[in-house]
């Protein structure tokens, strides 16, 4: 009995799953933390829809801001081109620079960090040191004879753009120096943000959806250790669920560090463990809330078992009572009875002992 009864207290009752818009979720993923077990309850379906849908804005936000550094970059570029830059040209794929030695280019107050130009070297080694030239400056651009790659604090590794996949789909087979000025300067140039947005926005989705989605599974063992610590019996979708909504101010929180990255050349160091740290703290909250209202219940409950059990005895007191009082009642009858028929057997004697006069012959 004791065994089934502490089984009984692990269980947590499911509850009935709350209807809530994305951004009211999003709203009570950071302040409201009791409300974790009812979004969870909704299923893995709606979690990884939330999570997909954060993820996007996520990627978005990202978009924004390789899109302005894009345009600062190509305003600048556009004035560079004219004044310093040596004569180029692009044709089948390939982009040629009339430069002997690679281009380095490095302004300290740019946020485009360092730009490498080498379009006549194929080797991965030295292509692999221009990476980690750039990659040691913050950011930057390396410029190839096939592709160009981009450098960004804001995405881990690095993004590579094929020329030949990049301007074939806006038409573009090749061009010169001067052609590349006059269509900087042109409205033409929106397709190359538009092609720039829709990449860097597939790419950055698939890299933060997938970074999520393994810290989200971590989280979810963290999580379900914590409950097996707190002895509180969860299903692990649950926990997971939970993990998802957890991470919710974690990716506010880059979003505004990319947001800040835009503008500044700006570097957290330990930013992946206060990201997570930040997640496990609401989940292990989450978790621990819900061991309190669980014993909360529990202690409810009780109150109102020991509660039925004193009206159960006052019940049967009072029944007793009554049992009492009409027993009582009916010996009281019984003697009153008794009473009664002794006062009448006395008044028949007596009845009977008086004699009419003149009845003797």
């Amino acid at each position: 009995m004791e065994e089934k009864e502490s089984k009984e207290e692990q269980k947590i009752e499911e509850t009935k799953p709350i209807k809530k818009g994305f951004f009211k979720k999003v709203w009570s993923s950071i302040v409201k933390i009791e409300e974790y077990p009812e979004m969870a309850a909704q299923g893995v379906g709606k979690a990884i829809s939330y999570l997909v849908k954060i993820t996007a804005i996520l990627a978005i936000v990202l978009c924004i801001g390789i899109i302005y550094q894009t345009y600062e970059m190509v305003q600048d570029g556009i004035n560079y081109l004219q004044k310093d830059f040596p004569e180029f040209s692009y044709k089948e794929g390939k982009l040629k620079v009339e430069s002997q030695d690679k281009i380095v280019i490095q302004k300290e107050d740019s946020f485009l960090g360092k730009t490498i130009i080498d379009t006549k070297t194929e080797e991965e080694n030295k292509i692999n040191q221009y990476i980690n030239q750039v990659s040691e400056s913050g950011s930057g651009i390396i410029i190839l004879k096939n592709k160009v790659i981009l450098k960004n604090p804001s995405v881990t590794g690095t993004i590579n753009y094929n020329y030949n996949d990049l301007l074939s789909q806006m038409g573009i087979q090749e061009f010169t120096k001067q052609d590349v000025i006059n269509y900087a300067k042109s409205s033409q140039i929106i397709n190359l943000y538009v092609s720039v947005f829709i990449t860097v926005f597939v790419y950055s989705f698939i890299m933060y959806f997938l970074t999520t989605i393994s810290n989200a599974l971590f989280l979810s063992i963290f999580g379900y250790l914590a409950s097996w610590l707190a002895k509180i019996r969860m299903r692990y979708v649950a926990i997971f669920n939970m993990s998802i909504y957890a991470l919710t101010l974690s990716t506010i929180l880059n979003m505004l560090y990319v947001g800040v990255n835009i503008f500044v050349d700006f570097n957290m160091e330990y930013f992946e463990v206060m990201y997570v740290s930040v997640a496990a703290i609401y989940l292990v909250a989450a978790i621990f809330i819900l061991k309190s209202e669980f014993i909360k219940k529990q202690a409810e409950l009780i109150k109102i078992a020991e509660a039925e059990a004193i009206v159960k005895q006052q019940l049967e007191e009072e029944k007793e009572k009554e049992e009492e009082e009409k027993n009582r009642n009916k010996e009281t009858k019984k003697e009153e009875k008794k009473e009664e028929n002794k006062k009448q057997n006395k008044k028949d004697k007596e009845n009977q002992g008086e004699e009419p006069e003149g009845s003797k012959a």
